[in-house]
């Protein structure tokens, strides 16, 4: 298991030592992670199963990559203990826009995180949603309690689940890529969410396996590479353009997203364009027929 290097960290987000924990802390880390990490999933295009283990999530965000939930959060996770931050983990069930009821929970397809004794004006009870895995979802965390919050184009509500006992739910707002998320109390580890991660990185039913999808959020919204296709949702109506070539799709990897991919050898970006553009050409024919 590789040493958690909390400096290297931080560099990698560009923030410096914040001091002892705080709600002002907490805000500036999330952001950070969200902001300089991106969401993807590009080794599943690879057939490649990576370590959700913490210290290997985190290790690999230092070296310049980015990943999903189990990997984002456990790697944040990392951090805020390092900084003396109370941080729990817990099973979570993200519900696609299609899917009803809620999945919950139980399917453990995502991992949520709960930061406790933060009193605050907003948050008496000093315990915060913390979630840095989400794709396009928070910015910054929100207070665990009932209510309605806006960051950026989104707005988010924060409530009780109604599929998981003494738990809680996320909505997202209706621009967003996913309807909501449902997290229990109870705490979670790493062997909780192994089963689940292998089936959405191996599994031609992930949508993982099926799309490449990379996203990176910020104070104004989300950029978003959804096979060769960009968009940038924000204010106003959402921008896109197609990406046509090999060289524009990598080359946005690089800029918007702050992934140059140093640890792919020349036969592996080949690969991946190739998998990439075939499934965009193949969802294109599908849109044009009207299917």
């Amino acid at each position: 298991m590789p040493a958690f290097d909390t400096a290297a960290y931080l560099r990698r987000l560009g923030v410096s030592d914040l001091g002892p924990p705080s709600v002002a802390g907490l805000r500036t880390l999330h952001a950070a992670q969200v902001e300089r990490i991106a969401y993807e999933a590009l080794d599943a295009h690879l057939g490649r199963l990576t370590s959700i283990d913490p210290h290997d999530s985190a290790a690999r965000i230092v070296a310049g990559r980015g990943g999903y939930c189990y990997h984002l959060n456990g790697a944040f996770s990392l951090l805020l203990r390092a900084l003396g931050y109370d941080v729990t983990w817990h099973r979570a069930g993200v519900q696609e826009h299609d899917v009803v009821p809620p999945p919950g929970p139980a399917l453990a397809n995502h991992l949520a995180l709960t930061v406790r004794g933060l009193p605050s004006g907003e948050c008496p009870e000093g315990v915060w949603l913390v979630d840095a895995g989400l794709g396009d979802g928070l910015h910054e965390p929100l207070p665990l309690r009932v209510g309605e919050y806006v960051q950026g184009p989104f707005r988010f509500r924060v409530g009780r689940s109604q599929v998981e006992p003494g738990g809680w739910r996320l909505e997202h707002d209706p621009r967003g890529t996913f309807a909501g998320m449902d997290f229990g109390m109870r705490p979670a580890v790493v062997t909780d969410f192994l089963d689940r991660h292998v089936h959405l990185s191996t599994s031609p039913e992930s949508g993982y396996v099926r799309t490449s999808t990379v996203m990176r959020r910020d104070a104004d919204g989300v950029d978003a590479l959804t096979g060769c296709v960009l968009r940038r949702i924000g204010p106003g109506p959402d921008r896109r353009r197609v990406l046509e070539t090999r060289s524009e799709w990598y080359e946005a990897l690089a800029e918007v997203f702050g992934l140059d991919l140093t640890d792919l050898g020349a036969a592996d970006r080949e690969v991946l364009w190739a998998r990439v553009r075939s499934a965009h050409e193949a969802w294109s024919a599908r849109r044009s027929a009207g299917t």
